[in-house]
């Protein structure tokens, strides 16, 4: 799973310590833009972390980026990056003041709404910043959820995706998107994320009808807000953004889409390993590992490793903890887990190894766990021990 050239490369630098094969995240790279069929790739920064490999992936072909955080939105401005789509509302006072007062930065960062306490907040920016009249470019969230057959009376349709925006059927983005365009904002796109099909692995029939019927129905609802949204600002839309690693070939065949959004693949985590390849694709490399040596031998057929309580956002449960990968043959114990300052291992590789041994583990999720880590050594043709944003002094949430 790890390659000995990534053990090797990394044998010198003190655990705990994060590696990127670089071959498996250009291979990666490669393959989400291949299923992208010629449509442009945003990169969601909050999977990678990183700003080397950030930079590494728009030097492949990604096509701007889609931040998490407006700080870091405005951090990436300021380093060049002409464009950037905040992928979530903020309430951040502070920082969209910051982006309407540089008018470099307004014309670089695209902030996202779904409501219009969104556009007060930014009225609010404007008049902070001196600028009433400035133009901040806006970005709708549609919630892209599936919500299937009739409503049971007194009670609401069933929901199938995420709760992120109050924004669905095309006379809710009308309205919203008229207000904004009233107030003078530049409503410059939609977003809508299908997170029941692109972040859910293929794990069963009842889950692949899912996403047969999400895609269904939104291949003619999203059309509809987009054409609803259009009539309402009175121009067309420079971004209509969809997707993610899970269904970049599927939403990249709707032709209401502009672009799609891609960034845990880089580093396919354990989350992503049930995805089912697209027809003509390839499998996902893993690409990112983390290195933990053992401390103890407490027992037979158990040892010890330093840290390890890298836990993955989201429900809680055993597919959000590391999975140790080499030597094959380890597995947490249930009793203890991923421990937050030593991790115990059970398995028939355990008696095999010493104190001061490497174990090598990947984790549940892709960018995440470098906020754990200052520094990441990228291998390839040789070692690059390069900053993460923690190791920048930078905290965006």
């Amino acid at each position: 799973m790890i390659s000995g050239e990534c053990r090797a490369a990394a044998a010198d630098l003190p655990a705990p310590v994060a590696v990127v094969d670089l071959a498996a995240f250009d291979a990666n790279a490669a393959e989400l833009l291949r299923r992208a069929g010629g449509r442009p790739v945003r990169l969601a920064t909050k999977s990678v972390r990183v700003p080397a490999l950030v930079e590494r992936a728009l030097a492949a072909g990604f096509t701007g980026l889609m931040a998490y955080s407006v700080r870091e939105a405005a951090w990436w401005a300021r380093r060049g990056v002409d464009d950037v789509l905040l992928g979530y509302p903020s309430a951040d006072l502070a920082a969209l003041t910051e982006v309407v007062a540089d008018p470099a930065l307004r014309a670089a960062v695209t902030v996202m709404a779904d409501d219009v306490a969104h556009l007060a907040l930014l009225d609010r920016a404007r008049a902070a910043a001196g600028a009433p009249d400035a133009v901040v470019r806006v970005c709708l969230d549609v919630d892209a959820s599936l919500e299937p057959g009739p409503a049971a009376l007194g009670r609401r349709r069933p929901h199938l995706g995420v709760r992120r925006s109050p924004l669905r059927t095309p006379d809710d983005a009308a309205a919203l998107a008229g207000e904004a365009h009233r107030r003078g904002f530049d409503v410059r796109g939609l977003m809508f994320y299908e997170a029941q099909v692109a972040g859910l692995p293929d794990t069963s029939a009842a889950v692949r009808a899912v996403k047969r019927a999400s895609l269904a129905e939104l291949a003619v609802r999203r059309g509809t807000v987009v054409a609803a949204v259009t009539g309402a600002v009175g121009h067309g839309l420079a971004v209509v953004n969809g997707g993610g690693t899970g269904s970049l070939a599927a939403t990249a065949a709707d032709p209401a889409v502009t672009e799609l959004t891609a960034g845990s693949g880089l580093l396919a985590p354990t989350l992503f390993d049930g995805y089912r390849v697209p027809d003509g694709g390839r499998a996902l490399r893993p690409a990112a590992f983390l290195g933990l040596d053992v401390v103890r031998r407490p027992a037979p057929g158990v040892v010890t490793v330093f840290s390890g309580g890298y836990i993955a956002s989201g429900a809680v449960g055993p597919s959000r903890a590391p999975t140790p990968v080499h030597p094959p043959g380890l597995r947490l114990t249930r009793s203890e887990g991923a421990g937050e300052v030593q991790t115990p291992l059970r398995g028939r590789a355990a008696d095999g190894l010493a104190v001061g041994d490497r174990v090598w583990f990947r984790h549940a999720k892709a960018g995440e766990v470098m906020e754990r880590f200052a520094e990441v050594a990228l291998v390839g043709p040789a070692r690059d021990v390069v900053p993460t944003y923690r190791g920048l002094g930078l905290t965006f949430g």
